[in-house]
């Protein structure tokens, strides 16, 4: 062999040298890009999993305190009635006179457990009647609240306020 083609060979021998060595940099780099992405992920479930570990106990007393105050299924057509009577009598209690009541769309999603039957009423009266009845409606064991409040001076009377609020129950709907 001609001492050409020896430094042929060597050249050669590097040049795929260079080249596997290149293509084995390439290689690693995306194989570590890879496990890096796989451990950031790790990393990010780990983070997850410890905050609902963390909260855990609030939500098993969330969870108890809703199975202890569960409604039972009913219509909705019958909650709707008996939140409208509710709201009017109560109202009537509370010395404040009715100037509207409007029932609103029950709310009815398939994807959720629990519906709303909601309705939107004015009344009016003083400003320790109107808290006295709010107080009376927003009760969370009952799953009732007022949503929407809309307080206004009353042109003819100063000393009452006129209220639109909207009031909502939630339930579960009977099955079908």
């Amino acid at each position: 062999m001609s001492a050409r083609e020896k430094k042929l060979i060597v050249f050669f021998a590097l040049a795929g040298f260079v080249i596997l060595n290149f293509l084995v940099f390439n290689f690693s780099k995306n194989k570590r890009q890879d496990v890096d992405n796989e451990r950031a992920q790790a990393e990010q479930k780990l983070a997850t999993v410890e905050s609902f570990r963390d909260s855990q106990a609030l939500v098993l007393d969330q969870m108890e305190w809703l199975t202890a105050h569960e409604p039972q299924p009913k219509a909705s057509q019958d909650v709707q009635t008996a939140l409208q009577q509710f709201v009017e009598s109560e109202a009537k209690a509370a010395n404040l006179s009715i100037k509207s009541q409007k029932p609103l769309p029950t709310d009815e999603p398939a994807e959720n457990y629990y519906h709303r039957a909601k309705i939107q009423i004015t009344v009016s009266g003083s400003e320790d009647s109107l808290y006295r009845w709010f107080d009376k409606l927003n009760v969370p064991d009952q799953f009732r609240i007022a949503t929407h409040i809309r307080m206004l001076p009353n042109n003819p009377d100063d000393t009452k306020i006129d209220c639109t609020a909207t009031i909502e129950q939630w339930f579960v709907p009977a099955p079908l």
